[in-house]
């Protein structure tokens, strides 16, 4: 793809703001990795918001880390404890009480050393194609990305006490992510310039930026299918938020670089 004006721009507000230097966080209110993001994105001009359209002049912006980049905080469209077919929504006064007490201490787990606290993350969180001992598979079926439950496949001993007898059944729809709304938030972040990762040295000193081409929602499917996509979630009871992350390692997108500077031009 050809190296665009814009492209261009981004590489000297680079040069001129950020190269050589390291991120001042020492006056940011925004915890842990959060500081150093929003210290990038003011000195490439970005204001912080949650704009889902790409972060400058048409490329998205990711700030290099040691080991996963996030495509995204996108929740899923469908959960099943928001269908009054199976979750009658009278027990519950709001969405994230029924989400608290039905999804996550149904399909999640308690963690002893956060006071039992559940959450759907880490182990019960499934991979792509393969059922975990929560009985939870992630799949792509057709253009949608879905996690489904199978009762049979669930290995917990107390199953039989945790889920809901009209819910032990195979190939349950948990979560889904519908490809239209899919291919919104990757065109829309990904595919219309591309994309740019500002690197760090050992040093957390900014010494590079790189760019990749233009993604489409079939080159994402396309990760997802072979486990180098996957979903990061971070669901509690504890928290409104669904901290739905989709992440890459960071070969894989070292992998998609076209580009890199320096040299400047």
């Amino acid at each position: 793809m050809q190296v665009t004006s814009q492209e261009l721009e981004i590489v000297r507000l680079f040069r001129d703001k950020v190269y050589g230097k390291r991120a001042d966080t020492s006056l940011s209110n925004h915890a842990h990795d959060g500081k150093g993001g929003h210290w990038l994105e003011k000195q490439m001009g970005i204001a912080h918001n949650s704009n889902t359209e790409a972060d400058l002049l048409g490329y998205e912006m990711k700030n290099g880390t040691r080991s996963k980049i996030s495509f995204g905080d996108w929740m899923a469209d469908y959960y099943i404890h928001n269908d009054t077919h199976f979750v009658s929504q009278m027990l519950y006064s709001t969405k994230t009480e029924r989400r608290n007490n039905f999804f996550i201490k149904v399909f999640g787990s308690p963690n002893p050393e956060k006071n039992n606290r559940y959450s759907w993350s880490g182990k019960p969180v499934p991979k792509i194609n393969k059922f975990n001992d929560y009985g939870q598979i992630l799949i792509v079926e057709n253009k949608d990305v879905v996690i489904k439950y199978s009762y049979e496949e669930g290995q917990r001993e107390d199953k039989e006490s945790i889920i809901p007898e009209n819910m032990r059944h195979q190939n349950l729809v948990i979560a889904k992510w519908f490809e239209d709304s899919l291919r919104k938030k990757i065109n829309n972040k990904f595919n219309k310039k591309g994309w740019f990762i500002c690197k760090k040295d050992t040093n957390e000193i900014y010494n590079e930026i790189v760019f990749g081409n233009p993604l489409s929602l079939e080159d994402w499917l396309d990760f997802v299918k072979d486990g180098t996509v996957f979903l990061d979630s971070g669901m509690k009871e504890d928290s409104s938020r669904n901290y739905s992350q989709w992440r890459a390692n960071n070969v894989t997108f070292d992998k998609l670089v076209a580009r890199s500077y320096p040299p400047f031009p």
